[in-house]
């Protein structure tokens, strides 16, 4: 008990930078007092005391804004950072190394009996604000994006984002906002709301681009293995002037 104690302190400097010293965060972070205060009443549920342990996780959701309930399971050197509004369901499970931000739900979809929280792998990131509903695992190593609502599970070290939660293919993201910054804005400037038709559009026309750029590649390659120097046109590409349709059309 006491060593995952100083498990549980140790994680803190590990991935907080505000943390100064030890006092600090024995005194002032609440998602270190509601994991500690977690351990107790999850033993008295184990032990079949189960009014007991939800008056003693009730206490802890007054004090700290995070409510666990006794019956979740929790691995080692969990993190709950700022935590308020956080919310852990009975039967839902947080593997080792998992870190969690403020607003974070992981709840049911169902009301019947047994298991209807999620399961979270190994080394789990959830953003703030993130909603992760029904009896679906999180592979190790997963990101969840903040306000994300996950209905179906994410396979292991991915990124999931958005409303519902999409896996985001990191390679084809960075080739996007590659082309984007080449055509003279930031990819980052436009909205990634899945309910925006303007953002839509343009993340479209980003991906026929990029899909475009692939294919054209592709060809390139294959003129090469013919003999075809094809350097001056990789050159030509690689220098696109944004302003090229507007001078065309002047």
């Amino acid at each position: 008990m006491f060593e995952e104690i100083k498990e549980d302190i140790a994680v803190v400097f590990d991935r907080d930078p505000a943390a100064r010293t030890t006092w600090e965060v024995i005194t002032c972070y609440p998602g270190f007092h509601a994991l500690l205060i977690h351990k107790f009443s999850h033993w008295l549920w184990s032990a079949d005391f189960k009014w007991l342990g939800r008056l003693v996780s009730h206490f802890a959701r007054w004090i700290t804004g995070i409510e666990i309930h006794p019956g979740a399971k929790i691995g080692r050197r969990v993190f709950i950072d700022h935590g308020m509004g956080v919310v852990i369901g009975e039967t839902s499970e947080i593997g080792d190394d998992c870190t969690l931000y403020h607003g974070v739900t992981l709840g049911g979809t169902s009301w019947n009996k047994g298991k209807r929280h999620p399961t979270l792998g190994k080394g789990v990131v959830i953003g703030a604000g993130a909603k992760i509903l029904g009896p679906i695992l999180i592979g190790e190593g997963a990101r969840i994006g903040s306000n994300a609502v996950v209905v179906k599970e994410v396979p292991a070290g991915a990124t999931a984002v958005g409303i519902p939660a999409r896996i985001v293919d990191t390679e084809h993201e960075a080739a996007r906002a590659k082309t984007a910054e080449k055509m003279g804005f930031s990819a980052y400037a436009v909205s990634r709301d899945e309910n925006d038709p303007v953002a839509q559009a343009i993340h479209g026309l980003l991906d026929h681009t990029v899909n475009i750029d692939q294919r054209i590649e592709a060809i390139m390659k294959q003129l090469e293995k013919l003999g075809a120097k094809v350097e001056d046109e990789r050159a030509t590409a690689d220098k696109f002037d944004p302003n090229y349709l507007n001078k065309i059309v002047d």
